[in-house]
């Protein structure tokens, strides 16, 4: 099953110009661990992708007390949830320029950042249901890229949800199939400990990310969602924003782009001209 996924992720992020996936020997798995009641998954604090080191470090889905994963298919949806994802942002383009001896991002996929350090766009108000963050925008697709492979190889072995709620919530998660009572239920109160709280992680990252990706896509992209989905994750990949932005202008008029993301603050002066 991981390996169908892997070949459908790697023909797919080749449409989209993607010509290098994450090598595996760059993707370290935690499957064990000596503190009681850990438990991992993609929603785990430590887990995510490491931009400098080029390197992805994610946790077996689960509790975490024995080196066996305790539901086994959960945990392969995950890992391949995890491992699709990570490879955009490896194959995302990236940007470096010295800064007093230290190498500093200015370019991440479609977002930017002076040497300065001024971002791009602002950060989203907490709880708003849209966004106009490029972070959140990149991070939406290339989970909503992620899921879709996830969910196509669980149709394709015959997967089905399981029975229990924290189960059915990561199937539902992995397969990006989750609904309005799984982000707003209190799905965590049976149980305990880090399962709880894996529980809450799982659902402000669908509220925080998936959700507001979605409300941009119906927002910008009115019955074309998916064209503006591949342009988005095409010029992430080549880090050059002119054809998304064409496309943006010619259905919401000049300067959408940097009339939805750009913040004031990202040209503000940064130099103190009053000595």
């Amino acid at each position: 099953m991981f390996h169908s996924g892997l070949y459908a992720a790697r023909c797919r992020y080749a449409e989209l110009g993607l010509s290098q996936m994450l090598p595996p020997e760059r993707v370290l798995v935690g499957a064990e661990s000596v503190r009681s009641g850990a438990f991992g998954g993609f929603h785990h604090p430590d887990q995510g992708y490491r931009h400098l080191q080029m390197l992805s470090v994610v946790t077996m889905y689960g509790p975490m007390e024995r080196d066996n994963p305790e539901r086994p298919e959960l945990a392969l949806l995950d890992l391949l949830r995890a491992y699709a994802h990570d490879c955009l942002h490896y194959g995302s383009r990236r940007r470096y320029v010295d800064v007093g001896g230290r190498p500093t991002r200015t370019q991440y996929g479609i977002n930017f950042r002076r040497p300065t350090g001024q971002s791009y766009s602002a950060a989203d108000p907490q709880g708003t249901p849209h966004t106009r963050n490029l972070g959140v925008v990149m991070e939406g697709a290339c989970d909503r890229e992620a899921r879709r492979i996830t969910r196509d190889v669980a149709a394709r072995a015959g997967m089905r949800e399981p029975a229990d709620v924290l189960g059915r919530l990561a199937f539902r998660d992995t397969t990006g199939t989750l609904t309005e009572e799984d982000v707003r239920g209190d799905l965590g109160s049976g149980h305990a400990g880090e399962a709880a709280q894996y529980a809450g992680a799982l659902q402000r990252y669908e509220a925080g990310v998936n959700r507001r990706y979605a409300a941009f896509l119906a927002e910008f992209a009115p019955c074309e969602e998916e064209d503006l989905h591949d342009l988005l994750l095409t010029a992430v990949i080549n880090g050059d924003t002119r054809g998304l932005s064409a496309w943006l202008d010619a259905r919401h008029g000049p300067n959408t782009f940097a009339g939805a993301f750009l913040t004031g603050a990202y040209f503000a002066p940064t130099l103190d001209l009053s000595a």
